[in-house]
């Protein structure tokens, strides 16, 4: 019988999974038997799991999570609509079959509440089950409560050799394992050979979940590097987590003590959180996107066959695009805020190139309170221009700031935030397209890129409001410091020194304590994953380097290199695989969550569609070469 096997049963490998099941009857038709393998529970997998602190919580509310397709999306398959996970929990979630505490959960649950991780956790549980329960005739899928140790080929048949059990037989493999772990950097590494010689606290980058937080002492001075998503978790971990606990005042919050607590001095290359969630709904409506980067545009620039240079070429236009975004939302959403017809702007608006005079008189006049016009620049970088003589300066500095964002997301005033959001998953999906073309400059690629996806990461992904309102009172509380922009670290025998561009005349902070508050990097070649390491040591599998035009290596990756239109794997010598492929971080293929908003004609699910539907074709083909 043909069979497929997907290594991974989390979110994304559910995703597959589900689009093999809608293509099925299309693609060949008949029996299939797909080898779902993960040693974490099916559907949530690793970072999902049910098994982590009931205190953490996802970053996006009740309405804005889905796992499946939905008229918006424009994909070759068939489109199978499912629940939200509101809609879940109000229609399809039995709470008498949940442990008490969840059950409350879920019957508190609203459109705008941000649901704990271990309620997200049942959610993907069920979206598994659901689609088990209703898959095509002659499809089945196995579960593999284990690991995926190595891949061998025999003849056409992939051979997935398995931690516990016989080895799979199968005709295609995908690889859709998520956030694999790697050994440390050689910085990371140096450093934690430092902390070993000298007696010190050394925490590299990993999932926050999975670190070992009990060598933080209580009162210990604690330096943290990362003010992002993993930096939110430790927050919760350290304080909340060891007994802490939060109380109203007035319009904010008051942190009382357990007295386990350490005291944090973070910074970053940013000095400052992530922005926060919008709480709040669109007043006029979804902006009518693409407008300036759509497929016309993105036509263009890819037909030309020309070098591109993202901040050069395209810059200009996704930034008017997240800025027609952010303008239509002010414009219909709030017209007693401005002073010209949404018409007559939006005709002006688009004659204008982007940061022209013209286009800064027109907002000029048109938006009297500048707290209305869009400033790309302080959003992405908020503490540029500002510094302090001490970190007790600072503080109120930061703290404003902060106060501040958090405001304008969560009061209906300020809606504008969100239409701009929405256009930036609009132009993440166009850039990806052209960055998917290879025409990008290696410069480009090794430079913009990331620069491109901190901006996204720190616009679009920030935490809730309630855990900017925590992360305020901590600071007024004296337990989280912030250090500022630049943040810089250096090892010495008694500890660590970390100084940073806000603070350029202040004596740096010492500690004995330092923890790395962010993800790790994608290595391949430092990854633990035997599957992967295996794959790349046989040349199987190749790391994306990027090199100039003169050899010189700008940068490596880390990421594995697929076929940009369907995810299929290329080898060392560049060879395309018929039969096996890869989707998630681990690859070049830079894809948003594995599940996403309702209504964005999401490209993770475009990329799962046509995924999948090679994988069935691969599937095909072998069958027609035996017969």
């Amino acid at each position: 019988m043909p069979a497929i096997a997907v290594i991974g049963a989390g979110p994304r490998g559910t995703g597959i999974v589900e689009r093999l099941a809608a293509n099925l009857p299309e693609l060949g038709g008949g029996p299939l038997d797909v080898h779902l393998i993960d040693p974490y529970p099916p559907g949530a997998g690793r970072i999902w799991r049910h098994a982590q602190s009931p205190l953490l919580a996802m970053n996006s509310m009740a309405a804005d999570v889905t796992m499946y397709t939905d008229e918006s999306v424009v994909c070759e398959g068939p489109i199978r609509p499912g629940p939200s996970f509101w809609d879940w929990a109000r229609e399809h979630a039995d709470p008498d079959t949940f442990e008490p505490e969840l059950a409350a959960e879920l019957r508190a649950v609203t459109a705008s509440t941000f649901p704990s991780r271990r309620l997200q956790s049942r959610y993907l549980e069920w979206v598994l089950a659901d689609l088990l329960a209703h898959l095509p005739d002659g499809m089945r899928v196995h579960l593999h409560r284990t690991s995926a140790v190595g891949l061998d080929e025999d003849g056409p048949l992939q051979v997935v050799r398995l931690a516990e059990g016989r080895p799979l037989l199968v005709d295609a493999v995908v690889l859709a394992s998520g956030h694999l772990d790697a050994g440390p950097t050689p910085d990371e590494a140096a450093l934690v050979a430092h902390a070993e010689q000298h007696g010190l606290t050394y925490l590299p980058p990993e999932q926050t979940t999975d670190s070992d937080l009990s060598v933080l002492a209580p009162g210990e001075t604690v330096l943290v590097r990362g003010t992002g998503l993993a930096f939110i978790d430790l927050l919760v971990l350290l304080y909340e987590g060891r007994g802490g606990r939060f109380e109203p005042d007035g319009d904010g919050l008051r942190y009382v003590p357990s007295g386990a607590e350490p005291y944090l001095v973070a910074g970053s290359p940013r000095g400052m959180p992530y922005h926060a969630k919008t709480h709040y709904d669109l007043r006029a409506g979804l902006p009518p996107l693409p407008r300036f980067l759509g497929d016309a545009q993105v036509s263009a620039l890819v037909d030309a066959s020309a070098p591109i240079d993202l901040r050069r070429d395209v810059w200009p236009l996704m930034a008017k695009e997240i800025a027609w975004g952010w303008y239509h939302e002010l414009f219909r959403g709030h017209p007693e805020r401005v002073r010209l017809p949404w018409a007559a702007f939006a005709a002006a608006f688009a004659d204008a190139d982007w940061d022209s005079p013209e286009l800064l008189a027109l907002v000029e006049r048109s938006v009297p309170d500048p707290v209305d016009r869009l400033d790309l620049p302080g959003l992405h970088h908020p503490l540029d221009g500002v510094t302090a003589p001490d970190l007790d300066a600072l503080q109120p500095i930061v703290r404003g700031l902060i106060a501040e964002d958090l405001r304008q997301h969560v009061d209906e005033a300020h809606t504008p935030h969100l239409g701009a959001f929405v256009a930036m998953l609009s132009v993440y999906s166009a850039t990806a397209r052209i960055v998917a073309s290879g025409l990008l400059t290696p410069q480009s690629e090794a430079e913009d890129l990331g620069w491109w996806q901190g901006f996204f990461n720190g616009v679009a992904s920030g935490p809730p409001g309630f855990r900017v309102r925590e992360m305020l009172a901590l600071s007024e509380a004296g337990y989280l410091t912030f250090l500022g922009a630049g943040m810089t670290v250096v090892a010495a025998p008694d500890g660590f020194r970390a100084t940073s561009a806000t603070l350029p005349d202040a004596p740096p902070v010492h500690a004995r304590a330092l923890v790395d508050a962010r993800l790790q990097e994608s290595s391949a070649a430092r990854s633990t994953d035997p599957l992967l390491a295996s794959l790349l040591a046989a040349g199987d599998v190749v790391e994306a380097v990027i090199t100039d035009v003169d050899g010189t290596v700008l940068r490596n990756t880390g990421q594995i290199r697929t076929r940009p239109t369907d995810g299929a794997l290329l080898d060392a010598a560049g060879r395309v695989h018929p039969r096996r492929f890869a989707v998630g971080p681990h690859t070049t293929v830079k894809l948003p969550g594995a599940f996403t908003r309702p209504g964005t004609n999401s490209l993770s699910f475009r990329h799962n569609d046509a995924l999948a539907r090679a994988v069935l074709q691969a599937v095909v083909d072998t069958a027609r070469a035996a017969a």
